[in-house]
């Protein structure tokens, strides 16, 4: 069967011929020594996008958020951070391994308020580990990519100023949550003290994430990124993948928006399916049998998604899921849901 879409993440696109040549084309230096000038320009694009004085690249979302956690955090602290963020969910349990932090998950579908922080705060006590970071995941996946409110998050961000607290953002998708709040990215992350970006979900780059901070903080993230094991050479020709999503897939994320709602329409409609609101581009569906049987049904239609839960996918639209055969894959998923609805458990 021919390969419709791949919908298990937007992580699985590959670079556009464009996109290659720049890779090619890029000049190129030892970074390690910071003399790559792609990379250099890369980080100085991205910190002026995100409004913080400056970035470091580094190969993976999970390494910028684990720099951030070994900046704002001390072996035994605890952070506070929304239900199933993917700094708890996704990081292989890197978080206690490398800064030796636990964590205090508040709120539901990711949200949170003051409310929930002020509850979570650990009295100052020295029998009880030191709170010392909040965590704020935007958009959150786990959510099935709900935007964070800012109007919340300014109001967090004042209330843990206020108890000592750093504020990180994990902003893996906050290029989806500007597009679908209609907000400059660098108003989303003006609260916080570091934000972690990423280049390869949904703007279409092979490989990269960067952290960005203060001056001083970006200072002490080389030392940390070369401790992980994330001194790279010549990576400007990463870079200039990176730069290039930058400057040409970020205004089309409105249309993995609208694909995801269309899908989410569509599926609402089927009998025992539940699903909440599209909010960005990532549709969480409950299902009312097995995962597994209805993505092997997709799969030999030509449509790839993953299992969130016993009961549970997510489906995520990207720039390489064409819209102009959006209808098909449409059918494809509605099919497989209806046949694994017939046939019998295995």
């Amino acid at each position: 069967m021919k390969l419709l879409a791949d919908l298990r993440s937007d992580t699985v696109t590959r670079p556009s011929e464009a996109m290659r040549r720049a890779m090619i084309e890029a000049p190129v230096g030892d970074d390690v020594y910071r003399e790559d000038p792609t990379v250099r320009k890369l980080e100085e694009r991205v910190a002026e996008i995100v409004g913080k004085a400056a970035a470091l690249f580094v190969p993976s979302g999970t390494m910028a958020n684990q720099i951030a956690l070994l900046c704002h955090t001390r072996p035994g602290d605890e952070v506070i951070c929304g239900e199933g963020t993917h700094c708890v969910f996704y990081e292989s349990g890197a978080s206690s391994a490398w800064s030796g932090v636990q964590f205090e998950s508040i709120g539901q579908g990711g949200l949170f308020g003051v409310d929930d922080v002020a509850a979570a705060i650990k009295p100052r006590a020295y029998y009880c580990p030191n709170t010392s970071l909040v965590v704020i995941e935007n958009t959150h996946n786990r959510g099935g990519g709900r935007v964070f409110p800012q109007s919340d998050v300014e109001a967090i961000a004042a209330y843990a100023r206020e108890q000592g607290l750093a504020m990180h953002l994990d902003g893996a998708r906050v290029w989806n949550a500007a597009a679908a709040s209609k907000r400059e990215v660098a108003e989303l992350c003006q609260p916080f003290d570091t934000v972690s970006v990423c280049f390869s979900k949904g703007l279409g780059a092979p490989v990269g994430s960067a952290i960005c901070g203060d001056t001083e903080l970006i200072e002490r993230a080389v030392r940390f990124r070369k401790m992980l094991g994330g001194g790279m050479r010549q990576a400007g020709i990463l870079a200039a993948g990176a730069l290039y999503a930058l400057d040409n897939n970020r205004e089309r994320l409105s249309e993995d928006h609208a694909a995801a709602r269309q899908l989410a329409e569509a599926l609402r409609a089927e009998d025992g399916i539940e699903v909440p609101p599209a909010y960005t581009n990532i549709v969480n569906v409950a299902l009312p049998i097995e995962a597994e049987r209805v993505i092997e049904a997709a799969a030999k239609r030509g449509v790839l998604f993953s299992a969130m839960a016993p009961q549970k996918v997510r489906l995520v639209t990207h720039l390489d899921a064409r819209t102009d055969r959006f209808d098909d894959v449409i059918e494809a998923v509605v099919a497989a849901h209806r046949e694994a609805l017939r046939s019998p458990s295995a």
